[in-house]
């Protein structure tokens, strides 16, 4: 979609802006199932990444304790019970800036990976930028999507991170793609940035070709040491706004409501599963922030009327658009590294 078109949504009264949004979510998915997904985070702190939203860079000074690559049997403790509590995805992070074939650690990954890809959940990974030939390993070894989040517009970008730029973002994904793993992309929402800079960045994902397999919308956790730590909290109906528009830009990804959920009541939360989000992280912990509990959620669902998405190990990416030109914000981060 254009940011014309995405400005016109954003602007609609909130209700005729919902039941657009239903419209489409019915339309593509009739099952009314929700995916529930466990992130667990492998890695934690010690980052050399600047992310002004992010404990866990080790350039400020946060109250996040550095933990070193997990054992693959302590990382596969984790998935067995993130199976046995009803998730049928199982995202796995890592804080580095990114990994590079033949190392040690991306070797520790590759194994960790084919262990969890037996399970016979969706295992995603989230490590950073990667090359090519780390993107073709990472599919050969078990893994369905990659995470690789843009968080806010092209504009705003340079004011949240200085030690990478949005054409690496944008480089990865189209890695990750040419790979033949789906592509999990969204943003997080509360980064002082506009609701143009937020269309912006929903433009970007949609122009995407194929468009991803799953968005993440967060709102921002303040994290005490880091640059935001004082930042507001999200407007919820805002998000409401962003979950609807995201449905209507990006109709057959799923649109998981994420981080910011402890702050959100029940009601919040339906109004979001009614405009097209399907998808939440579920378990107690999101990488290092609080999560709602899994019977909380369980019993909302059950209150709702909504049912689990079952797992999908054999996940294909989505395919491309033959007769859509390619997007010209990959064309432009092609062109980067060339």
């Amino acid at each position: 979609m254009t940011f014309a078109e995405l400005k016109h949504l954003h602007s609609l009264p909130l209700f005729d802006l919902i039941q657009r949004a239903r419209e489409v979510h019915v339309s593509h998915w009739r099952d009314r199932k929700v995916q529930l997904c466990t992130l667990l985070s492998i890695k934690t702190g010690g980052c050399s990444e600047d992310c002004a939203y992010c404990s866990q860079s080790a350039r400020y000074e946060t109250e996040i304790e550095r933990q070193p690559l997990m054992e693959r049997d302590e990382v596969m403790r984790h998935a067995r019970a993130a199976r046995a509590g009803g998730s049928t995805r199982f995202c796995m992070g890592a804080a580095w800036k990114g990994v590079r074939g033949g190392t040690e650690r991306f070797e520790q990954v590759l194994d960790i990976v084919r262990e969890v890809s037996t399970l016979g959940m969706e295992v995603c990974v989230t490590l950073g930028e990667l090359g090519a030939e780390e993107a073709k390993q990472l599919r050969e070894a078990g893994v369905t999507a990659y995470n690789h989040n843009l968080d806010t517009s092209p504009e705003h970008y340079p004011n949240i991170v200085t030690s990478h730029t949005y054409e690496d973002r944008l480089r990865t994904i189209r890695h990750v793609q040419d790979a033949g793993m789906s592509v999990c992309c969204g943003g997080i929402l509360g980064l002082g940035e506009t609701i143009d800079d937020r269309l912006r960045m929903l433009e970007v994902i949609s122009n995407f070709n194929p468009q991803p397999e799953s968005v993440p919308i967060n709102s921002l956790m303040p994290m005490p040491g880091t640059p935001l730590a004082e930042n507001p909290q999200v407007d919820p109906f805002d998000l409401v706004r962003m979950i609807a528009c995201t449905r209507i830009a990006v109709p057959m990804a799923k649109v998981r409501l994420s981080a910011g959920r402890t702050r959100l009541s029940e009601g919040i939360q339906a109004l979001c599963f009614f405009a097209g989000a399907n998808s939440i992280f579920y378990g107690e912990k999101l990488l290092t922030a609080g999560n709602p509990e899994m019977e909380d959620d369980r019993r909302l669902l059950a209150r709702l009327g909504l049912d689990t998405l079952e797992a999908d190990p054999s996940l294909e990416a989505p395919a491309g658009d033959p007769h859509r030109p390619p997007s010209p914000f990959m064309r432009e981060a092609g062109s980067a590294c060339c």
